[in-house]
């Protein structure tokens, strides 16, 4: 059997280890925290303590599980994701880029469950990543593209954020640098289809509780998860 199919699989199945940790941790994470330096610190011994099984209703290992599974895919293919843009061929793309999309993988899908549910983006784990990725991307020789890249969209951000503060959040301005190294990664093309994608996807879910009767057009939702949506999407499809 091939690295291109063995990696996947075996991504899916640390996927769901990983899922049981991410939502033991992200329980921990309330909507309006007294200290949150010592909300994070529970919250990772609680993690920590776990048995690292899937547990009903299964929703975040499976979808870590898909996550893992679809970035490991793409790299081990080396054709039109991340993994051609530094140097194409199966080897290359699982030694230089795989480690680096599976922690964004796990950032992200955390981040995504804790916006939902508190509608925070933790600086807990937004801050200690930018320095994380920076040392997972310099191997591939594509760092600065992808500190440009997390620089441009994340300056983006902040301008939405001073012109419209009550559409957006600082969390999402700090995310928006890490979505764009991650994107930025994998070429400039791959950053735009994440800035658009993410708006697209928001408006899209919008639309969708109009239509269901279940918000109005003053309603408020998490905006992370579909940032983060989009840029799966921009990593994992073969933009040129």
């Amino acid at each position: 059997m091939s690295l291109a199919v063995v990696a996947p699989v075996s991504a899916c199945l640390l996927g769901l280890i990983v899922g049981a940790y991410a939502r033991a941790f992200a329980d921990g994470f309330g909507e309006h925290p007294d200290a949150p330096l010592r909300e994070a610190r529970d919250a990772l011994a609680r993690a920590t303590r776990i048995t690292p099984l899937p547990r009903r209703p299964f929703v975040v290992e499976i979808v870590m599980a898909g996550v893992f599974g679809l970035v490991t895919w793409r790299s081990a293919s080396g054709t039109g994701g991340p993994a051609a843009g530094v140097g194409g061929g199966v080897g290359a793309g699982v030694t230089l880029m795989t480690a680096a999309l599976l922690y964004a993988a796990a950032a992200g899908v955390t981040l995504s469950v804790i916006d939902w549910r508190t509608r925070r983006l933790p600086d807990v784990i937004t801050l200690p990543s930018y320095p994380a990725l920076a040392v997972l991307l310099a191997p591939t020789g594509r760092l600065g593209v992808a500190l440009l890249c997390g620089l441009a969209l994340g300056a983006a951000y902040a301008v939405l954020w001073f012109v419209r503060p009550a559409a957006l959040g600082l969390g999402d301005v700090k995310l928006a640098g890490l979505v764009g190294m991650v994107t930025g990664a994998a070429g400039v093309n791959a950053v735009i289809l994440a800035a658009v994608g993410a708006h697209v996807l928001g408006a899209l879910y919008a639309v969708g509780l109009l239509i269901t009767g279940r918000a109005t057009r003053t309603t408020e939702f998490p905006f992370g998860p579909f940032m983060l949506g989009a840029a799966l999407l921009a990593v994992v499809l073969p933009v040129t």
